[in-house]
């Protein structure tokens, strides 16, 4: 739940979507990431409220998720992981791509570190691990650069295409099921290890198992969703495309990006290493600044056919 504190800073119904599918994947080059295809498809997007009141979520972070809504979503492609440190390395010092500094929680509260950047987290990391301390605007511009690298069209998901991604064909709390108990199988989050070994942390509640990863783990380390995806929930906050809306009230529902509201804030999705079991689930959303670099917030991309 930490994370959320920076912003001074569901699912498939034709049954079209299988349990067991698991989509094709590629890569447009050798340092690009691997992409899966995801099908079109419908699902209900958000939440009611008696999921938010089972888990205890705080009032100020309430009703965000609705109302439920009805969404067709087309077929496109979404990144596999989320994006690494070492693929950002490569559109990093071919762009000579700058970073003025990355919030990081003190013990007490979020401040501005300006000698932490993507290289420099302020906790381990190796090229495995998922880029973090990279604002919307740094993901935009990667997926930019990897449009015009390849020819393709990258993007940032919408928040539509991502919970329809995240889902898989599921509509409990989490792609696993209901019990936040179970999310060490299949992502990082705040859990026995976090509160063991991270300093001075205010977690509040945690999952009640052991993930193995204090702060973020490489990529790919836990069981994928349906759709072959890893880490749609945890590891890092996923940047998507979407302005930031404070619910769904006129939401678009033919999955494209919402881009109406306050476009100088994007929604966030997925959750992180530092965010307690309600922040994991496939429906919570949180939205932040476009200027804003946390250490727990990353992304993944999109590719159109």
């Amino acid at each position: 739940m930490r994370s959320i504190v920076l912003l001074f800073v569901a699912v498939v119904s034709t049954g079209a979507v299988a349990q067991g599918f698991s989509g094709t994947t590629f890569k447009d080059c050798a340092d690009c990431p691997e992409m899966v295809a995801i099908p079109a498809g419908q699902f209900m997007m958000g939440t009611g409220p008696d999921e938010e009141e089972r888990e205890n979520l705080f009032n100020q972070f309430r009703y965000r998720s609705q109302p439920q809504h009805r969404v067709s979503v087309k077929s496109f492609a979404a990144g596999k992981f989320e994006l690494t440190r070492s693929q950002y390395r490569v559109f990093a010092e071919a762009t000579r791509r700058s970073s003025d500094g990355c919030f990081f929680w003190n013990g007490t509260d979020f401040e501005i570190d300006k000698n932490k950047d993507w290289r420099n987290s302020g906790y381990v990391q190796d090229d495995m691990h998922p880029v973090a301390c990279v604002s919307w605007e740094d993901a935009s511009a990667y997926a930019r650069w990897l449009s015009q690298k390849t020819g393709k069209n990258y993007r940032l998901l919408s928040e539509a295409e991502w919970e329809y991604a995240a889902r898989a064909g599921t509509t409990t709390m989490r792609f696993w099921g209901d019990d936040a108990d179970r999310a060490c199988d299949y992502g990082n989050g705040a859990d026995l290890a976090a509160i063991a070994q991270v300093p001075a942390a205010t977690l509040g509640a945690s999952a009640n198992c052991n993930d193995r990863y204090a702060y973020t783990a490489p990529a790919g380390s836990y069981r994928a969703n349906a759709f072959g995806l890893h880490d749609m929930l945890g590891n890092v906050g996923e940047w998507t495309q979407d302005c930031w809306n404070g619910n769904y009230n006129r939401a678009p529902s033919d999955g494209r990006a919402w881009t109406s509201g306050d476009c100088s804030m994007r929604a966030v999705r997925g959750g992180a290493w530092d965010d307690a079991p309600t922040g994991l689930r496939s429906a919570y959303r949180v939205g932040s600044p476009t200027t804003i670099r946390l250490y727990s917030r990353g992304f993944r991309v999109a590719r159109d056919d």
